[in-house]
């Protein structure tokens, strides 16, 4: 990825109801090898991006980012209510968490100044931590039986192929790419005004497929851009590429200790709600600024509308996609996130619609040139 450009990686919700579809039928072998595919073709999308970057313009991205934002509000209210399958699900004493969670970022945000407004999601899951110890949400018994040190092993689990399975994958890789498009232009145009080269496009990509391959090996996960981040990004417009490269190695230091990881794991799921459900927002109003830059005709609203109703419709009808007659591998796709069926559907209407006369030249947000001026270095003085 270009250097300087705000990005920040890890194991992503995008590719869970996929996973679960696969892995679920063929068994977590077939899905290690699914998976190390579904790298290769993120790599051979990264290489060709420049051949295929006019089927994903800001009319596009813009749609993909504000569905992304939208799929994410349940996920935070889940998470305020106690969280999916918790015993006291939707009870008082998460809501006040939650809600007190939320009021601190929300205060520090819009009222702080200097560090307490930079800071003010983690001084607000500080401060929501605190207030979650009276109500038993914080137990601290799993960091002592943690051990100290883990190293990952090379091929903890056999890795088979099924030629099913790795197009269903393939396919998830293209899409989720589309949504990384979205996360890295939203990240770009909150917070350095510009949106991203097609060189740090297709290097985040073929990342995130390298990344993919090398996880499949050691028994991982894929990974995407968090979109929680791509909203903190927008919110505190930090994009030192120290910051990033100290958030990187809490993930490794997570990932390498055990108790460290457990000592995150204590954060309570209220906690968690109260403190995203902000960046969730300005995940949607980003999706928004994208597409009203060239103002919103009526085809960029035919677009969006359309895409929009496809994909958050589907998402929210249960087995929509699942009745007789209808392929499974259609369901697994396109029937367990909103994501996909919006992307795709926003592509082929963008594709196959006139553009308008007299449309206006795009004049913000323009990719600069390699080679000129980066954005993302105006933070590391």
């Amino acid at each position: 990825m270009a250097r300087g450009f705000p990005s920040l990686t890890g194991v992503s919700f995008a590719f869970l109801p996929a996973f679960q579809a696969v892995g679920a039928q063929f068994g977590f072998s077939v899905l290690l090898g699914a998976e190390l595919v579904g790298g290769v073709v993120a790599i051979l999308f990264g290489i060709f991006y420049s051949k295929v970057r006019r089927l994903v313009p800001p009319l596009v991205t813009g749609t993909v980012i504000f569905t992304i934002g939208v799929s994410l509000y349940p996920t935070a209210i889940r998470y305020m209510a106690g969280g999916a399958g918790s015993a006291n699900f939707g009870g008082v004493s998460n809501w006040i968490v939650g809600l007190i969670t939320f009021a601190v970022v929300f205060a520090l945000a819009n009222f702080g100044k200097g560090v307490l407004k930079l800071g003010s999601i983690f001084f607000g899951i500080i401060i929501g931590c605190v207030i979650a110890i009276p109500f038993g949400m914080v137990d601290g018994s799993e960091v002592l039986s943690a051990g100290w040190f883990s190293l990952p092993q090379f091929m903890p689990y056999a890795i088979e192929f099924n030629p099913a399975a790795c197009i269903t994958l393939g396919v998830v890789y293209i899409m989720v790419n589309v949504q990384l498009i979205g996360d890295l232009s939203a990240a770009s145009a909150g917070s350095m005004d510009r949106m991203p080269t097609e060189h740090e496009i297709g290097g985040a990509i073929k990342t995130q497929g390298l990344v993919s391959i090398i996880s499949s090996l050691i028994g991982g996960l894929p990974t995407s851009a968090f979109g929680q981040n791509v909203g903190i990004i927008v919110s505190t417009k930090v994009i030192n590429k120290w910051v990033f490269g100290g958030a990187a190695f809490v993930f490794l230091a997570a990932g390498l200790c055990p108790k460290l990881s457990a000592l995150l794991l204590m954060i309570p799921q209220p906690v968690i709600g109260g403190a995203t459900i902000s960046v969730f927002g300005t995940i949607t109003l980003n999706g928004i600024r994208i597409l009203v830059k060239d103002g919103l005709t009526p085809r960029a609203c035919t677009v969006f509308g359309i895409s929009v109703a496809f994909g958050i419709g589907i998402a929210q009808v249960s087995g929509s996609l699942a009745g007789p007659g209808m392929p499974e591998w259609i369901s697994t796709i396109f029937g367990t996130s909103a994501i996909t069926p919006c992307a795709v559907m926003a592509i082929i209407l963008n594709s196959v619609l006139p553009p308008e006369d007299n449309t206006p030249e795009q004049r913000n947000l323009k990719p600069l040139q390699n080679g000129g001026s980066s954005g993302g270095e105006k933070d590391e003085s």
